[in-house]
């Protein structure tokens, strides 16, 4: 009876995280961890707005980018499942209109920038186009610029701080660290990538890929001591995260699942934001 009740809680336990998975739910709390590691960079109070506004954002913009290509195949099924991610999607929709309107007028023309440039990521903007993650060689670039708008430009500009060294710093430091997350994604989906994406593991191969990352991790690392806002503590913070995003991408491979991305590495993001709460506590 127990070990029925054991396999029961952990089928629950697995579809929940299924669910926040495939809801997107993981990825925007990884949104909203870099939003919070942004203020605590630069000074800055939190601010629910901006934080909530990039989470809600993230669920519709994600499940958007995800079941578009359904919707536009034909009216696919909807099983249970798929009504729950049309529910989740909307009641976000409707959250992220809530914390736009109560962001500073800049800050929301600077969003409506950062969605066109998701918009031309998503969709055909040219008559028998490929969308922009079509175009060889642009993905990861403009997914990384995407969340420089959202987890460093917004929060700086919502508070109305002024754009110091520190703030080009940290834009430079974010899309670097993205371009590198996103090298373990490439690297994990190298089997089933269409060749003409001509990602950075089919261009240079899985170990340069691999090298090159670790370096630009040096480059971000080193370029911390450009900040004049410096703390020794999240310093080191930085560093054993900086180390954790090494170690998880000379880990990946073309046999690793679901769960080591979508779950594990984008979950390193929000252990790094917790380590620096604790820190500055």
């Amino acid at each position: 009876m127990n070990r029925v009740r054991n396999f029961r809680a952990m089928n629950v336990f697995r579809k929940s995280i299924d669910f926040l998975i495939h809801g997107s739910v993981i990825v925007a709390a990884s949104v909203f961890a870099l939003v919070q590691a942004t203020t605590i960079r630069m000074g800055l109070p939190y601010d629910p707005a901006v934080s909530w506004f990039a989470f809600f954002g993230t669920v519709v913009g994600y499940n958007f980018v995800k079941y578009d290509a359904i919707a536009r195949a034909g009216k696919p099924k909807l099983s249970l499942k798929m009504k729950a991610f049309i529910a989740l999607s909307f009641l976000s929709f409707l959250a992220t209109g809530f914390f736009f309107f109560r962001l500073e007028r800049f800050t929301q023309i600077v969003s409506v920038a950062v969605l066109g440039i998701t918009a031309l990521y998503t969709l055909p903007f040219f008559p028998n186009r490929k969308t922009a993650r079509d175009w060889a060689g642009l993905k990861i670039y403009f997914v990384a610029l995407s969340w420089v708008g959202v987890t460093v430009a917004l929060p700086v500009l919502n508070s109305g701080a002024a754009l110091t060294t520190d703030f080009y710093v940290m834009c430079v430091q974010r899309f670097i660290l993205i371009v590198v997350l996103l090298f373990i994604f490439e690297i994990i989906d190298l089997a089933w990538d269409d060749p003409h994406l001509k990602t950075v593991p089919q261009q240079i191969g899985v170990g340069r890929t691999k090298w090159l990352g670790a370096l630009l991790m040096v480059v971000l690392l080193a370029l911390d001591l450009l900040k004049t806002h410096n703390n020794e503590s999240i310093f080191w913070c930085n560093i054993a995260f900086g180390l954790s995003v090494v170690v998880c991408l000379f880990f990946a491979n073309e046999t690793r699942g679901k769960y080591y991305t979508m779950l594990f590495v984008e979950s390193l993001t929000i252990w790094w934001w917790l380590a620096m709460e604790w820190t500055i506590r």
